[in-house]
């Protein structure tokens, strides 16, 4: 078992948190993360960046292999997000993760068409 800090951080993740591993100067995760920012605020998503270049370990671990999305513990996504999935990914995660009283909610919100689960390339 890794003894690194990120991964206790994303082991303790909850499926509201995604986590973009990315690098200065990647055009790639540029376009990930503003592709991704209006689906983070329609479901009350938070997202934390982390710059692999300034931790050895996440360098190694990731090279050239940016940007990697996380949401909570489960890895989603490399390179290139396919939006309509992330939107369904992070309804099913959302969904699972409300109280009972708030499932009505979330079942209009599908009703509505909006499909959407990461796609890992």
């Amino acid at each position: 078992m890794s003894t690194h800090p990120e991964d206790a951080r994303l082991a303790a993740s909850g499926p509201r948190d995604v986590t973009l591993y990315t690098r200065p100067g990647c055009h790639l995760c540029d376009e990930a993360k503003s592709a991704i920012e209006p689906l983070l605020r329609e479901f009350g998503a938070t997202l934390r960046e982390v710059d692999i270049d300034a931790d050895p370990v996440l360098k190694e671990r990731y090279g050239w292999d940016v940007p990697v999305i996380f949401i909570g513990q489960r890895k989603a996504a490399k390179h290139r997000v396919d939006l309509e999935q992330f939107r369904r990914d992070r309804g099913r995660d959302c969904r699972d993760s409300v109280h009972p009283g708030q499932q009505e909610l979330q079942d209009n919100s599908e009703s509505n068409g909006r499909p959407g689960e990461i796609h890992v390339e």
